[in-house]
């Protein structure tokens, strides 16, 4: 087993390497010139569409469900544990790289909801279709397809066998078990193994609330993600603000730690090879785009179900999901890290880093600082549950041809394996998740360097239009 989990992560690393981070990154920097850097000239306007709704739009949801469900998968523990690890493994330094990521992850974010709706269809049963495979085949051109199928098929493998199902379930019962039964004193033996009865009632809670909501399709997902997303964001920015606003004459110092870190030539600590600023930049790049999903062709399948006719509209819109996840969500989480200085203790791993920051920065007892912690932890990962449900099934839909008795058992599958996910070792789990996800990004990023002419004129001709005032805003 640790060999198999050994090649595993290999796999990933080859897969995460230097060579897909410059795709990515070479894609946001052609989009970001292409657009004449439309990612800092429009975001007013892009907030200001993400909560007015557009009149006589076609389409399943709102533009602001469709960003909520495509934020549900986006903010989850990569916001918690992924800046977390950023920072250990690349210092305060990471968090600048992390930002300069997403800025250029707007531009690929915009793209990826404009050529969505500009390319999606509506199946014989009324369903909007629409995301990587569908501009990929409908823009590209049919000998493309095969492009399409491969991002299909490691949209579905990521969602079923890691990032949506198994590592989630356990991020949440781990998070439950450290709270409320750390020394593991309640268990029960489930076929040979002993679990705690934390796992057992959360896990089955979860699965049911997992259950219901998505059996009832992407209408019952959107609905549900248009509430508890905005809450679950506001809430959890709220207690980065409070450790920040409770430590605020440490900012100047942690400003600057971030910017030494960031361009220091020094030789990295520990005797590794290269130096502070190398370091600082793989990490924060690599877990800004993982964080925020830019490129890696996710959200646009949920930007193609918004209710609009305008597809630069609501490129916008989704835009500004890069934006509240690492722009704010994880700039706030990588300050009160920076402040407390967690990341610099050896003995602190993953979420026990943010934790830690908790602790020391929220003016609450220890308890509660790790309560509200867990509770954000659990309600991110139970949202990313739900939308990689809704990513993965759109996944199936286009490999089988919208086969509604296959859609069907497919739900019941992986509701099945979010029951399972917290008996299982998460370990190669995550690490597979990774690799799809990684697999996911080269088909998708491919497809929008080739079609970004399309994103450039599509743009050009609605900013006239409502420049000459005919389209409503």
């Amino acid at each position: 087993m640790e060999n198999i989990n050994y090649i595993i992560s290999q796999i990933d690393s080859y897969v995460w390497g230097l060579p897909l981070i410059i795709l990515i990154m070479a894609c946001g920097i052609l989009l970001t010139v292409r657009l004449r850097f439309l990612q800092v000239r429009k975001l007013g306007k892009a907030l200001k569409y993400m909560v007015r709704n557009e009149e006589g739009g076609s389409g399943e949801v709102s533009s602001f469900a469709a960003l909520c469900t495509a934020l549900s998968a986006t903010v989850g523990t990569g916001n918690i544990v992924g800046v977390a690890t950023a920072i250990a493994a690349g210092g305060a330094g990471a968090l600048f790289w992390m930002e300069l990521a997403a800025f250029l992850g707007m531009a690929t974010k915009y793209a990826e909801g404009l050529l969505a709706v500009k390319y999606r269809i509506k199946d014989e049963n009324g369903n909007i279709l629409g995301g990587p495979f569908y501009y990929i085949e409908n823009g590209l051109g049919k000998n493309w397809k095969w492009l399409g199928k491969m991002f299909a098929l490691f949209g579905l493998l990521a969602g079923l066998m890691g990032i949506g199902t198994i590592t989630q379930i356990n991020g949440i019962t781990s998070a439950a078990n450290t709270f409320f039964d750390p020394q593991q004193r309640h268990t029960v033996t489930i076929l040979g193994m002993d679990y705690t009865w934390t796992t057992v009632l959360v896990g089955a809670l979860i699965t049911l609330l997992t259950a219901l909501i998505v059996i009832g399709g992407i209408k019952r997902i959107a609905t549900v993600s248009e509430v508890v997303v905005p809450v679950m964001i506001v809430a959890y920015a709220g207690c980065c603000l409070t450790i920040i606003f409770c430590h605020i004459t440490e900012i100047p110092s942690a400003l600057a730690s971030i910017i030494r870190g960031a361009f220091s030539l020094k030789a990295a600590a520990g005797g590794a090879a290269g130096t502070v600023m190398m370091y600082a930049m793989k990490s924060g790049v690599a877990r800004g785009i993982f964080s925020n999903e830019a490129g890696l062709g996710s959200a646009p399948i949920a930007a193609a179900a918004a209710k609009t006719n305008e597809p630069v509209r609501q490129g916008l819109v989704t835009m500004t999901g890069t934006f509240i996840d690492t722009i704010i969500v994880c700039t706030m989480t990588g300050l009160a890290i920076i402040m407390s200085g967690s990341h610099n203790t050896a003995e602190l791993k993953g979420v026990m880093i943010t934790m830690d920051a908790f602790d020391y920065g929220l003016p609450f007892s220890e308890k509660i600082s790790s309560f509200i912690l867990m509770s954000c932890l659990a309600v991110f990962a139970f949202t990313t549950i739900l939308g990689w449900n809704y990513y993965s099934e759109r996944c199936l839909s286009y490999l089988t041809g919208a086969n509604k008795t296959v859609t069907a058992v497919y739900r019941w599958v992986y509701i099945a394996a979010v029951f399972i996910g917290p008996y299982l070792a998460v370990e190669a789990v995550w690490n597979l998740a990774d690799i799809f996800n990684g697999l996911m990004a080269i088909p998708n990023v491919i497809a929008i360097i080739l079609l970004s002419g399309v994103v450039s004129s599509e743009t050009k001709d609605y900013l006239t239009r409502l420049k000459e005032r005919k389209v409503r805003e």
